[in-house]
């Protein structure tokens, strides 16, 4: 029996690293973040998040600027079900008191214990829904 082998992608197929790239500057324009945000939340410099949003500039997949990149989307991504894709709740959510979260989630989601606590959060009122 033979072995199937993974068939290579397409030349000028998206890589993992240029879709989570995209999709991070996405997910951050929706939930009202700022470059700076961006930067603090990733662990990059702004002008590295200026080139990320431009498109010439990607996440490296074994980084953990991807790894947060991922949580992001994945914040965003919750909120976006549970608000039907408005905009204008998400970035309400983002800039409002969260007593369980113990501050405002777009300041909250600035450090990796922040943005962890705030996916678990909106992970777990998905569950409720």
């Amino acid at each position: 029996m033979a072995q199937s082998r993974p068939t290579p992608a397409p030349a000028g197929a998206p890589t993992p690293a240029s879709v989570v790239s995209k999709a991070v500057i996405r997910a951050a324009r929706h939930l009202g973040l700022t470059n700076a945000a961006v930067a603090d939340i990733l662990g990059l410099s702004e002008p590295t998040v200026s080139r990320l949003a431009a498109g010439t500039y990607a996440l490296d997949p074994a980084g953990k600027p991807y790894e947060l990149a991922l949580l992001l989307i994945r914040l965003f991504r919750g909120l976006d079900a549970m608000v039907g894709g408005e905009e204008a709740p998400m970035r309400a959510w983002m800039r409002s008191p969260n007593l369980a979260l113990a501050g405002i989630p777009a300041d909250q989601v600035r450090s990796v214990s922040g943005l962890v606590e705030a996916v678990a959060y909106v992970d777990a009122a998905r569950a409720r829904l």
